[in-house]
């Protein structure tokens, strides 16, 4: 069975973690990416943070997908930014690389079914 991370800031995430699916109250910069990249999820979950100048708040979902990682962020005004038990419980998806839609996420739809659906699949 696929392992659920809630974590509220990223950069909790571990070695050990890797093939998690980790959700997160981070935003979806770059950043955020880097440490998410590090441990390599199945699948990261993000906070879009209103997306921002340039598309700050959802730029590493492209760099996480350059490294053939999945990723998707909620829109902040579904989930509150930095809770992730919020993310899950109240989060729709707002944006989703081609990796984490070739996984069944798709934006516009709420997160947490999504979550459950993947985690069924892949036990």
């Amino acid at each position: 069975m696929l392992s659920l991370r809630i974590i509220d800031s990223i950069t909790e995430l571990q070695p050990a973690d890797a093939g998690c699916i980790a959700l997160s109250g981070s935003h979806g910069g770059l950043s955020s990416a880097r440490y998410a990249i590090a441990a390599r999820p199945l699948l990261s979950v993000f906070n879009d943070a209103g997306v921002g100048l340039d598309g700050a708040g959802i730029a590493g979902l492209a760099l996480m997908q350059a490294s053939g990682l999945a990723a998707c962020a909620v829109s902040h005004m579904s989930a509150r930014i930095g809770q992730a038990a919020s993310t899950f419980e109240q989060g729709v998806v707002s944006h989703a690389n081609e990796a984490a839609r070739a996984l069944g996420i798709e934006a516009g739809r709420p997160l947490r079914p999504q979550i459950e659906d993947l985690s069924r699949r892949h036990t």
